[in-house]
């Protein structure tokens, strides 16, 4: 199946930048849309509620400038990740949201929702849902999202269990729509290997965290750059569902990473789950890629890295 337009068209490389919750801002999704690779971040970044109409107004102008001014070179589609669990009381605020600015492309989580992709389909925007088994992704699919992020084993932040190789060959034995890989991807022969195996797509967090444009502190970019896949701590203690944390992180914050407790996933809650540190703020996400992150540098030249690694995976396979 041929990509959609938005998913190939503007696009420098075949790379969309997750959502990262706290993280991800105007300043990063306008730097990584502009860098040619797109942008995205979490509604719930935007707080209090209101803040989201100011965020997607200066989004939505800024690239609209931008293209005025670079008409042979626009910036790539932005994103926006909406959680629609029923935990998520702000669903039908930020849904409105999103219609209102015609936003190109949401990322839906933790649960398939027809009636979300209906208001993203009634303006010609698209959906993606992430999956972390063949299950989810047939529920997705069949209640009407566009296309699949499978979320693998390694990704940072929720994540699931499954190979990559796994995931992504079970889904295209019956889905030849849009299909996306997270999961410990942070150079360019990464971004290969998943289109290799099955996936149009990387899905790519980490590593722009250690950039000055996210909105990150100074400490946690410099553990992303001094650590590596050993470094990373897979656990469901902080949210209820399962995700892989900087193995740092939590024993700055007093814990033992070796020994934490399983946490009642029926309790899950972004916030409030653990009554202790708290995931994101405290306890900070990353995936097992890492160690190919090897200082904070700007959007535009980790973008400038992956696409020379990228385009040097192709000639050496090409040239094999």
């Amino acid at each position: 199946m041929t990509l959609p337009a938005i998913l190939k068209d503007r696009l420098r490389l075949p790379v969309v930048a997750s959502p990262l919750f706290i993280i991800s801002h105007p300043e990063l999704v306008i730097a990584q849309c502009k860098a040619g690779v797109v942008g995205s971040f979490p509604a719930l970044n935007a707080r209090p509620e209101s803040q989201l109409d100011d965020w997607l107004a200066e989004i939505t102008e800024t690239l609209a400038a931008y293209d005025a001014a670079n008409p042979d070179k626009p910036s790539a589609p932005f994103a926006v990740n909406q959680i629609v669990h029923t935990s998520n009381k702000r669903l039908e605020h930020d849904l409105t949201m999103c219609v209102k600015y015609k936003v190109p492309i949401v990322i839906s989580s933790l649960g398939a929702v027809p009636e979300v992709n209906q208001a993203i389909h009634s303006y010609g925007g698209i959906v993606l849902h992430d999956v972390i088994n063949n299950r989810h992704a047939n529920s997705a699919i069949r209640k009407g999202a566009d296309g699949l992020i499978a979320v693998a084993t390694g990704a940072g932040g929720h994540a699931g269990r499954l190979s990559p190789f796994a995931l992504i060959q079970e889904i295209r034995e019956w889905f030849e729509g849009p299909l996306l890989l997270s999961g410990a991807i942070a150079n360019g022969g990464a971004i290969l290997a998943a289109q290799a195996m099955g996936a149009d797509l990387a899905y790519i967090g980490s590593p722009f965290i250690a950039t000055p444009e996210a909105r990150a502190v100074e400490a946690y970019k410099e553990m992303i750059v001094s650590s590596n896949a050993d470094d990373i701590v897979y656990s469901n203690y902080f949210t209820g569902i399962h995700g892989n944390y900087l193995k740092g992180s939590i024993a700055a914050s007093g814990l033992d990473p070796a020994h934490l407790p399983e946490a009642d996933p029926s309790k899950m809650d972004f916030e409030k789950a653990s009554s202790g540190p708290k995931a994101w703020k405290e306890i900070w996400g990353a995936g097992q890629g890492i160690g190919a992150v090897k200082k904070v540098a700007p959007v535009s030249e980790l973008v400038d890295r992956l696409e020379r690694e990228y385009n040097q995976a192709r000639a050496k396979i090409c040239g094999a």
